[in-house]
């Protein structure tokens, strides 16, 4: 079926023309790539996107179809969808439905038949920028005004897309097992005593609840407004802090609860957005990156035992190491640019990471994580 000519135009005047797919509607956001080679439906539907335009530097997208199972949310929340070619086919038993037809359904703008190497080379030599997925305009009036449309749009600075992505009542997770990510040898091994941890949900993808589950927590959801009050009040032996969109620096009511956790003296895991979250709360800050890092590749090295783990990233900014209080320390540094990667605090039991431990999709290099935070929570408990 032939597809209808569409445009992908970014806020510097940068044009790539290609073929409509998805949902006929504009599609306005940070336009930023990811490197990954599979895992297209969960990287679709990880909250932490939401407000961006998502471009997959692998060829071809959409081979293995839409299985509901593999949903990391309840929707896709990213802003447009972009790729080189859309797979006429779909070739997997376990698919449900085609990508065009997933995306059409959750009313998402998507673009394919462009060239993905140069402007993932754009986006690396200019930085992310703001963008539209929309209808190939008529002549230079038409380009011009929906140009202008762009400019208009928000920037990803001081945006709150948090608010947007957890809206929801606490609930319980119960199950830590799924047809489509069985459990792993590394936290299938676990034995030890269960305990209460509330996660609070920034944009957390299920698996990563799964994940803590699976590591002997009984885990209560509880959404990103959630104050330190209300999570007291349920009793927790630990906190989780999980990934989610945007700006960290404009989450004031975030970083407030979490200062409260902190003077509770709560033992606390922080991921992605709960790791920035952490550094403001801690007393540090964050700054944006240039393209941010969106894969399931990078390297990431531990530093007091110089072990390497590739892992599975979604993140536009970044702890500013020179901002840290003496009391906190570097433990990780992404090997690629020698970014913050993680952090602990010296006296405390806090620690945090940069990345999704919960690798889905990506490695499970990091999957041990969850083990450790368990551990420490137990003895931290044993000393009370």
């Amino acid at each position: 079926m032939k597809r209808p000519p569409g445009i992908l135009l970014l806020e510097d005047g940068r044009a790539f023309r290609g073929r409509l797919f998805g949902a006929d509607v504009r599609g306005f956001g940070e336009v930023v790539f990811n490197t990954a080679l599979t895992g297209y439906q969960e990287i679709i539907t990880d909250p932490s996107y939401a407000g961006q335009i998502v471009t997959m530097t692998a060829t071809q997208i959409g081979n293995y179809g839409i299985t509901a199972e593999d949903d990391e949310a309840d929707k896709p929340w990213l802003a447009g969808f972009v790729c080189k070619e859309l797979s006429g086919s779909v070739s997997n038993f376990r698919s449900e439905r085609s990508l065009d037809d997933y995306l059409r359904a959750c009313n998402v703008a998507a673009l394919d038949g462009i060239d993905t190497r140069a402007l993932t080379l754009h986006l690396r030599t200019h930085g992310a920028m703001r963008g539209v997925i929309a209808p190939a305009p008529a002549g230079e009036a038409g380009l011009k005004k929906l140009h202008q449309d762009v400019l208009a749009s928000p920037t990803m600075e001081g945006q709150d897309l948090v608010k947007v992505v957890s809206n929801h009542a606490p609930y319980d997770m119960t199950s830590g097992y799924s047809s489509a990510f069985a459990e792993t040898a590394v936290l299938k091994a676990f034995a030890g005593t269960r305990l209460k941890c509330a996660a609070i949900d920034y944009g957390a993808k299920k698996n990563i609840l799964r994940c803590l589950v699976q590591a002997g927590f009984d885990v209560r959801v509880f959404s990103a407004t959630v104050t330190t009050q209300e999570v007291l009040a349920w009793g927790p032996d630990a906190v989780f802090l999980s990934n989610g969109p945007g700006d960290p620096a404009a989450l004031d009511y975030a970083i407030k609860t979490v200062k409260g956790l902190i003077d509770a003296r709560l033992p606390i895991f922080g991921i992605c957005l709960g790791h920035q979250l952490l550094t403001w709360a801690m007393g540090g800050t964050t700054y944006k990156l240039k393209f941010g890092h969106h894969a399931a590749n990078h390297p990431v090295k531990e530093l007091a035992t110089g072990m390497v783990e590739i892992t599975s990233q979604n993140h536009g900014f970044a702890t500013d190491p020179k901002s840290l209080p003496a009391d906190v320390v570097v433990t990780h540094l992404n090997i690629n640019d020698n970014t913050v990667s993680g952090i602990a605090h010296k006296h405390k039991p806090i620690f945090s990471v940069q990345y999704h431990p919960e690798a889905s999709p990506g490695p499970h290099d990091s999957l041990h994580l969850f083990l450790r935070f368990h551990k420490m929570a137990t003895e931290t408990l044993a000393r009370k």
